[in-house]
């Protein structure tokens, strides 16, 4: 049996592109038929790894961190969710919608990987911050959407706050960021090759149909 193709996707769970370029990668195996043949696992990446526990308002946050204006930002915004209506992910921006700290979703995210539900809370969270007006740093949200996708609460509340897990999720970070990853969402080929950004369906089928061309020539 030939070996799977391993895709790291590096990612936050409050960032729009991600969602997008993952939604499209996603299209892209569905497409080639290939899932059989794909592993995927979700790596960390904080956008904002200072934002304050209660989060930060998204408007003033975009400001001060790009420079951008109410105007622009919401131009962006209208552009992200004609993205995601193609893509069957419901983008809803509204007035006051705040960026939230992502630490504890990523460790998390980290347990889900144990238990083979990753890409189910991953999406699970994106959906809820992006379409479903929730602070994903809210450990009751948190616990919500632990509970939608089928994994054990009070298993996963115990490793929250364990110090050991928690570094390291920071360790992986670092990692990924030694490594050159300083924008998300980065798309990593069996650990040797990587597309940043959102990229387009056909890209990602013309990377996966030269990936397993090699593979069957090995």
């Amino acid at each position: 049996m030939a070996e799977k193709i391993k895709i790291d996707v590096v990612s936050d769970v409050v960032c729009p592109w991600c969602a997008i370029g993952y939604k499209r990668l996603e299209q892209a195996i569905t497409e080639m038929g290939i899932e059989d043949k794909i592993e995927l696992e979700w790596q960390p990446f904080q956008l904002n790894p200072n934002i304050p526990a209660e989060g930060q308002d998204l408007e003033e946050h975009i400001t001060e961190k790009y420079g951008s204006t109410p105007e622009q930002q919401k131009e962006s915004q209208e552009r992200m969710t004609d993205f995601g209506a193609e893509l069957n992910f419901k983008f809803d921006y509204f007035k006051g919608m705040r960026m939230a700290n992502t630490f504890d979703a990523h460790v998390l995210l980290d347990y889900a990987k144990e238990q083979g539900k990753q890409t189910a809370l991953k999406m699970r969270l994106m959906n809820a911050f992006f379409g479903e007006h929730k602070d994903v740093s809210n450990r009751d949200v948190l616990k919500k959407e632990l509970e939608t996708v089928g994994l054990n609460t009070t298993e996963a509340f115990a490793l929250l706050d364990n110090e050991e897990l928690r570094t390291k999720v920071r360790s992986e970070e670092d990692y990924w960021k030694s490594l050159g990853v300083n924008s998300v969402p980065t798309v990593v080929f069996n650990r040797k090759s990587a597309l940043t950004g959102a990229q387009p369906v056909a890209i990602y089928k013309q990377v996966l149909t030269e990936l397993i061309a090699e593979q069957q020539s090995v």
